[in-house]
């Protein structure tokens, strides 16, 4: 497991693998605010990260470390749920509404923490943005997917 806290002193748009610029960025205004757009090695959406963001991931061998996990997106989303379930337990009480929402964490209906994936044969990598605290005018660097939950 990896824990760090985001690194970069200013926003910075962060884009999963295939992931269309025109389609997911507002060009020009990253343009104008000279705001750099990075791409990972792996899937998921497009976030915009600044110092606030803490980023987890995992790095995983199935075979030797859960050899009960099927090496799926969506099987590793719910061990990963399972995982931080007794953490946010613990830091915010019982009832603090943390859950698993399509591919988000989300207190009750409101999301802060994203999820992308790697996956290669019985290997994968599952890291999370987790925002802490954003402001909300850098949401604007990022348009609005085509497909997406109701609840975003």
């Amino acid at each position: 497991c990896v824990f760090s806290q985001c690194q970069v002193q200013q926003p910075t748009v962060v884009m999963g693998i295939s992931g269309k610029p025109k389609e997911l960025v507002d060009v020009q205004r990253v343009g104008k605010d000279n705001i750099p757009v990075l791409r990972r090695f792996t899937g998921g959406g497009t976030v915009i990260v600044n110092p606030d963001t803490l980023f987890v991931s995992f790095i995983v061998d199935s075979k030797a470390l859960l050899p009960g996990v099927k090496v799926f997106p969506r099987e590793i989303m719910r061990w990963s749920e399972g995982f931080y379930t007794p953490i946010f337990a613990g830091l915010c009480g019982p009832d603090n509404g943390f859950h698993l929402e399509d591919t988000d964490y989300v207190f009750d209906e409101v999301k802060f923490g994203g999820n992308a994936q790697g996956i290669s044969g019985k290997r994968w990598v599952h890291h999370t943005s987790f925002l802490w605290d954003y402001d909300t005018t850098q949401m604007g660097y990022l348009s609005n997917p085509e497909k997406q939950p109701e609840y975003r």
